[in-house]
């Protein structure tokens, strides 16, 4: 096994990517190639202890930058360290790829370089978000804003397959996000999903509102990437005001202070579960390879827990699955 990663990818860029990188390496003993300039992360290689034959380098003389157009970037920036890492996996010589650059770019590359499963109309993103109970699949995160509801139907085969054969949830329950419980509620295009999500090849569980989805009420959430990536940047948001308050409150006076320290092991398992960087990043399902979209302000351990998760999923052949599942997939159930 192969991963590929963008390491030119990143608010952070190579001094992230490498020691995360390594860090894998020795960690979890993958074999991987960095496309990026040579020079660049050449040097930041010399700062670490690793097996060298673990580690390729694939130089290339061009960045896709944050502020470039997505579609425009894959189809000039051709020597790109994103679009080299893409053909490379296209090509057969890496089974995952890995980047934390232009989410945009990155999954338009996945469409136009790698190309959908075959029967997969949309593509998309699965980020994994706490829960009470532990973590659910949210999926979409954020590719598509406008969907029809046949879409729910491969978002909940790939959410729950990835949620069983990456996460260990066995049997995941799946519900499609609404503004009730009620199989009537919503808007036309949910009530059509609600109807033939029934008939699907899933646990399907009904509707969620979005007050119980951090109760750990559904393993896998179905939305439209508009709603999903509003609950995505909600969940993160409230968490940080959590953390901030936190520490506020237990920093105001020498007492409290005394209080936290007392504390700071189950303040610290606190952090933990809703720390981004445990999951590394969010696969994006649909298309003929791992592909895998860390944040992009991931440190080097979220760059090491991304490649811990692509090398899950392709050693789960979680593609190969997906394909089975959408061609096996009746079609009473869509139309």
């Amino acid at each position: 096994m192969k991963i590929v990663l963008d390491a030119m990818g990143g608010d952070h860029g190579p001094k992230v990517t490498v020691k995360g990188a390594v860090d894998a390496v020795n960690q979890y003993g993958v074999n991987l190639i960095l496309t990026g300039d040579k020079k660049t992360l050449d040097s930041e290689l010399k700062k670490f202890q690793y097996p060298k034959e673990k580690i390729e380098i694939v130089h290339t003389s061009e960045i896709v930058e944050n502020e470039d157009k997505p579609v425009a970037a894959i189809r000039k920036k051709k020597d790109s360290s994103m679009v080299v890492a893409l053909n490379i996996v296209k090509d057969g010589r890496a089974d995952a790829i890995i980047s934390a650059g232009n989410t945009g770019a990155l999954l338009a590359g996945g469409l136009f370089v790698l190309g959908r499963i075959e029967g997969i109309d949309r593509p998309a993103l699965a980020p994994v978000i706490p829960n009470y109970k532990g973590a659910s699949v949210l999926i979409d995160g954020g590719a598509n804003t406008d969907i029809k509801a046949r879409n729910y139907i491969e978002f909940g085969i790939m959410g729950s397959i990835y949620a069983e054969m990456v996460l260990g949830i066995k049997t995941p329950r799946v519900c499609l996000v609404n503004i009730g419980i009620e199989e009537g509620k919503g808007n036309e295009s949910t009530k059509e999903a609600y109807k033939i999500c029934k008939k699907a090849p899933f646990n399907f569980q009904g509707n969620v509102e979005a007050r119980d989805i951090p109760s750990g009420y559904t393993d896998v959430i179905l939305c439209d990437g508009f709603t999903g990536n509003v609950i995505l940047k909600l969940t993160e948001g409230v968490a940080m005001m959590i953390f901030k308050v936190l520490k506020e409150e237990l920093t105001k006076n020498p007492l409290r202070k005394l209080g936290a320290l007392l504390i700071k092991s189950g303040l610290m398992g606190f952090k933990k579960r809703f720390d981004y960087t445990e999951y590394g990043g969010a696969p994006f399902l649909g298309v003929q390879g791992a592909l895998v979209k860390a944040h992009g302000s991931s440190d080097a351990k979220a760059i090491m827990n991304a490649i811990r998760q692509a090398k899950t999923l392709v050693e789960n052949q979680v593609v190969k699955k997906i394909e089975e599942e959408i061609k096996n997939l009746g079609a009473d159930i869509v139309e």
